[in-house]
């Protein structure tokens, strides 16, 4: 059987993500953003510890910090970028969503030339707040920011939880502190949900599966071959590919100047991966959006 090619999977990944995160939009009406959160990460959580049995007992005080801080992260990233897709497009949000590791890279480099990128995606953001057609509401766009935040908090804790717990373990206690962290402010309406329609049960399997544990091992088997800055600029694929999945699954048409703001943002992250030094690419962690 031939070798699948790693940028094949890389981009596999980001459209799993993506348009899972579109499928559990969707489904916002009858579970709510916070819903749907909850049900995303707890699924999740219940699939990654069925597979990976995380072997904690002999955790130090200092790995059991890494993950929880990492957990928090992941429940920040994906409940406000839930609540940001309840109010603006897909594309939008995650186009605001990727300036967190943008703005970490750039924070990271001492590098005068490396703030042109910074000004392209100032530029891209300034487009979407600027004379929008009304698709882009101020608190959605507040949500996003705020998504972009704890991502980058992600990003930094990931790093200091990689270097203190071995494998992939940490994740996944990461996954199950972030369901603990949401479902209390998701569940009550998600129970109501699925206690008048079974079928958001399978649903939001398989929305788990779309935007954690597959694209999770399509990027790891991906990162083993491709060099990370390869995996960077096809990471930076996502907003575009968010916008696609808007459009497909939701019906989401964007204006030419969200577009183009969408470009911008891309061409910057793009930028970022390929120029700045001793920074790891803005790849999406498998819960993102």
């Amino acid at each position: 059987m031939p070798r699948v090619p790693a940028p094949l999977l890389a981009v596999t990944a980001i459209f799993s993500v993506q348009f899972g995160s579109a499928v559990a939009r969707t489904h916002f009406d009858e579970v709510g953003p916070t819903g749907a959160a909850a049900l995303r990460l707890g699924f999740a959580a219940v699939i990654l510890l069925i597979v990976v049995r995380p072997r904690v007992r002999h955790w130090s005080r200092t790995q059991w910090l890494a993950a929880i801080v990492l957990g928090i992260a992941l429940a920040g990233m994906n409940s406000l970028i839930y609540l940001a897709l309840d109010r603006i497009p897909l594309g939008v949000a995650v186009t605001l969503e990727f300036t967190g590791p943008l703005v970490l890279a750039l924070v990271q480099t001492r590098r005068i030339r490396d703030a042109a990128w910074a000004l392209i995606a100032f530029c891209g953001v300034l487009l979407l707040g600027l004379g929008s057609s009304g698709s882009v509401a101020l608190g959605g766009v507040v949500l996003a920011f705020g998504a972009a935040a704890f991502w980058a908090l992600y990003i930094v804790a990931n790093s200091r939880a990689g270097k203190a717990i071995a494998g992939i373990d940490g994740l996944v206690v990461a996954v199950v502190v972030a369901a603990v962290v949401v479902i209390p402010f998701g569940a009550g309406r998600a129970a109501t949900a699925i206690a008048s329609d079974p079928r958001l049960v399978p649903i939001f399997i398989g929305v788990a599966l779309l935007t954690s544990a597959l694209p999770y091992a399509l990027e790891m088997i991906a990162l083993r071959a491709l060099p990370t800055r390869v995996f960077g600029v096809l990471s930076s694929l996502g907003p575009a590919v968010a916008a696609l999945a808007g459009f497909a699954v939701i019906g989401q048409a964007l204006t030419p100047r969200e577009i183009v703001a969408i470009a911008l943002v891309t061409i910057a992250s793009v930028g970022v991966t390929l120029t700045v030094r001793r920074v790891g690419p803005p790849a999406p962690p498998p819960t993102s959006a």
